[in-house]
């Protein structure tokens, strides 16, 4: 172990991770003068990020249990290249608080926070007591996890006493899985077990709790930057209302009709969570708004967010630049006038690799051909081009498209202008989906709340992008060619067939990936 006095400013950055995040982490280590080590499974030894790179240092093979979760792997890659600071980049083990704890040991700069803030708020049953304790309002719910031990009954009881419609949710992770809707007592076993098992599976944590369902609630979050001599900054606020179950997919800055004094008291929230558990570098705090103007904490990214160009595009702020600066000592030096008051609109989309027309399941293979819109107001944070190669193993995010406006109406008419304009050759994407959900009415006026794309979905003129879930004979067609790449015995894969079920009829079928990785492990 390696003694640290304090922060100190890095000058080679190992970034930890893979595709768009490690190409924009890249970027900045670039404009700042300081060498990037990119590291790389297998299957991205010619991916964009490691020709990028001043060193490139290969950790294992192409599942990610393999290579880019393997921590071990990852300090001996800073080691040899002579890294002295981690960027985890998101996704991975971004909120890993064993990985900072690695870094720190090995005399690595983690840019990120501290490990024991980051297990503070890497349970939401912790993060909640944590917010409550701020004076910050949480939705009401359970404040211990239900673990192994216990019971559908022990369920039912907190359930009788928060009330239905509620929630049954996983305590680590995130994104939508683990998590069950329920209505009426009735359906609480069959929810409790479903949703026990998945965050078992996805997160290797089978702890859950149990929340009252807000009705249609908004989904409002503000990104905060602290330092490490007490400065809390939080920014404008961003929507990231428009989800498909459960899952963001398209984020925009600021929210829309909300009041100063609202915009005031997030921040102010955001902040005391943020001191609450001695945080520093950049995060997230998220929030639920209901339709009588209150807000209560949802949980806290330890992490840099997806979304976070449209922080960048209304602020003019580089997120990046400002966690390596954190990371390395510096104290912050942004005017809160300038974090708060948004230069114009903000919005971005997420395009992946995902068949929309079949349930936006994955679609990987080989890019021919990319056509990346640009003029006046418009970004593409991406790492594909012609030639790529998008693999089974990982997220299928090829690019993020960011546009900006003097006001709300002219980011959305650019955003309809450059959809148009991108073309990705070789996958199917969510392009097609971007450029129908652009013109909706709901969506021009702003008027979404996490609810509505579902809805939207369901209406007869949406049945191009509301194909049904896929049967079981269907995924488990989709895990044998999968299984046959990872070289998982034939035994075992209908052990993952109904996990993969789930995770493809939630729109993100390359989720059962990792429960393929995790039985090949098994049957090492």
């Amino acid at each position: 172990m390696t003694e640290r006095a304090g922060p100190r400013p890095p000058s080679r950055i190992l970034v930890a991770n893979r595709g768009e995040i490690a190409v924009r982490v890249m970027r900045a280590c670039r404009e700042m003068g300081l060498e990037a080590v990119a590291v790389y499974s297998a299957c991205d030894r010619t991916a964009r990020h490691v020709r990028m790179a001043g060193t490139a240092v290969p950790i294992g093979g192409d599942a990610p249990a393999d290579s880019y979760l393997r921590i071990d792997r990852l300090i001996d890659a800073a080691r040899r290249s002579g890294a002295d600071a981690v960027h985890p980049g998101y996704g991975f083990l971004s909120e890993n608080a064993a990985f900072a704890r690695a870094c720190r040991d090995a005399g690595l700069t983690f840019i990120g926070p501290s490990p024991e803030a980051m297990s503070q708020l890497g349970s939401k049953t912790t993060a909640r007591r944590l917010a409550a304790a701020a004076g910050v309002p949480v939705v009401p719910g359970t404040e211990e996890p239900f673990g192994p031990g216990a019971t559908g009954a022990d369920v039912a009881e907190a359930a009788a006493r928060i009330g239905f419609p509620l929630l049954v949710k996983a305590v680590a992770g995130g994104g939508g899985r683990g998590m069950r809707v329920v209505t009426s007592p009735g359906d609480l076993a069959g929810a409790f077990r479903a949703a026990r098992s998945e965050a078992g599976t996805a997160f290797g944590d089978s702890a859950i709790y149990v929340e009252r369902r807000l009705d249609r609630p908004r989904h409002v979050e503000v990104q905060i930057l602290a330092d490490h001599h007490g400065a809390v900054l939080p920014f404008v606020e961003r929507e990231c209302s428009i989800q498909r179950r459960h899952q963001k997919v398209v984020e925009e800055s600021p929210a829309t009709g909300l009041s100063g004094e609202l915009r005031s008291r997030l921040r102010q929230a955001a902040a005391a969570v943020a001191r609450s558990a001695g945080y520093t570098n950049a995060g997230t705090v998220e929030f639920l708004l209901d339709g009588e103007g209150d807000f209560y904490f949802l949980e806290m990214n330890t992490r840099l967010q997806v979304e976070h160009p449209v922080t960048e595009m209304v602020t003019g702020v580089d997120l990046v630049h400002w966690q390596i600066r954190i990371a390395g000592g510096e104290a912050l030096a942004i005017s809160p006038e300038r974090a708060q008051t948004p230069a114009g609109h903000a919005i971005e989309c997420r395009v992946y690799a995902e068949d929309p027309d079949r349930g936006f399941l994955p679609s990987p293979g080989r890019i021919t051909a990319v056509r990346v819109p640009g003029g006046p107001g418009v970004r593409d944070d991406g790492w594909v081009e012609p030639g790529t190669d998008v693999p089974v193993h990982y997220d299928p995010l090829l690019a993020k498209l960011i546009v900006w406006g003097a006001d709300r109406g002219q980011a959305v008419a650019r955003l309809g202008r450059a959809l148009e304009e991108y073309d990705v050759r070789g996958v199917a994407t969510t392009l097609p989906f971007f450029r129908w959900l652009a013109g909706q009415p709901s969506f021009v006026d702003g008027r979404c709340d996490t609810m509505w794309l579902d809805g939207l979905l369901q209406r007869p003129e949406a049945s191009a992008f509301s194909a049904p879930d896929p049967s079981r004979a269907e995924v488990a067609a989709v895990v044998a060619a999968v299984a046959e790449v990872a070289g998982l015995a034939t035994s075992s894969r209908a052990e993952a067939v109904e996990d993969a079920r789930v995770a493809a009829s939630m729109g993100r079928g390359w989720k059962a990936r990792a429960r393929l990785d995790a039985l090949r492990g098994r049957n090492r």
